[in-house]
């Protein structure tokens, strides 16, 4: 199953520091100049968080599952890479690089558990180019890994740690997120936000979560005109303070390591938000790579190359 297979991470990337900012957008943006407003926003944010440590922990993220695909497979039955979609390391430049090294299959991660080929059409698009670029090359996107054991477990486990360290009682409320769509996205792909809320179940089933101890919603809305999903975070938090809520644990159910949507957009943005309003918020620890998120990345790798349909 295992001879000599290339594993890619894939993620949307990321600016690492503030003047790192005007490139990236205009990455994600296609080419175009970024308006000066939202540089100006988003450097902003860079500098209130310092820097993201996104690509730090991606790279991790590659070392350990690297680590333990060599311990269940063999050494050097696994070569495991990183490639972003907006910034380097980019996918592209991966991808070719794990062709040099002499390897013909490769399958890519995409590191966020619910998949919708809709929503992450890049990273399709990129596995499309690849395959004109080297002829013969065995290439897949691994499909929607949202409730592997390893990531349910872990996903708790961060939860269950979030909620030992608040006061007991009615008063505490879990709240997860994700990264919030234009409407008409959803429209187009409804079967994506069942995902979430599959993964949600899964999470509060583990734990035994009681009816009205928990709600779910969104977060970091993107800076267009168009609609939203709701409700964002930002509006659940009042709602909950004057529901009689003392205590809130933010679980992100779509991010699998820490960056801007959790380091300021929870942290500092939502924070702020709670603390305004008398609640004291604590966000559960990002999985990063941590043993439970490099198991459950193991998981996907197996599963889809024990069944190249599922990808």
């Amino acid at each position: 199953m295992a001879s000599h297979t290339g594993v890619l991470l894939l993620t949307f990337g990321s600016a690492v520091t503030a003047d790192q900012v005007p490139a990236y957008l205009r990455s994600v943006r296609g080419g175009d100049e970024p308006d000066p407003e939202l540089v100006a926003e988003f450097e902003r944010r860079f500098r209130r968080i310092g820097r993201s440590p996104l690509l730090d922990i991606t790279a991790a993220q590659a070392g350990g599952l690297e680590r333990l695909l060599d311990a269940r497979h063999g050494p050097g039955a696994f070569r495991v890479s990183v490639g972003m979609q907006h910034s380097a390391p980019w996918i592209a430049d991966a991808i070719d690089a794990l062709v040099a090294e002499g390897i013909s299959r490769i399958l890519g991660i995409v590191l966020a558990p619910q998949y919708s080929r809709l929503i992450l059409s890049g990273y399709e698009h990129e596995v499309e180019r690849a395959r004109g670029r080297h002829p013969g090359l065995e290439i897949a996107v691994a499909g929607a890994w949202h409730t592997v054991p390893g990531w349910v477990e872990g996903l708790s486990d961060r939860v269950a740690e979030a909620l030992a360290a608040s006061p007991p009682g009615p008063a505490v409320t879990v709240v997860f997120t994700a990264h919030s769509l234009p409407r008409a996205v959803l429209e187009r792909d409804p079967g994506y936000v069942d995902q979430l809320h599959q993964t949600v179940d899964a999470v509060v089933d583990r734990l035994h979560l009681p009816e009205g101890s928990w709600r779910f919603g969104w977060q970091s809305a993107g800076h267009s005109p168009a609609e939203w999903l709701k409700p964002d975070l930002l509006d659940i938090l009042p709602e909950l303070a004057a529901a009689g809520a003392r205590e809130v644990v933010v679980a992100p159910v779509q991010f699998v390591a820490d960056h801007l949507e959790t380091l300021y957009d929870i942290d500092v943005a939502a924070g702020e938000q709670a603390a305004d309003n008398g609640l004291r918020m604590r966000r559960i620890a990002m999985p990063n790579a941590s043993p439970a998120m490099i198991r459950g990345l193991a998981e996907v790798v197996e599963r889809e190359l024990a069944d190249p349909t599922t990808a």
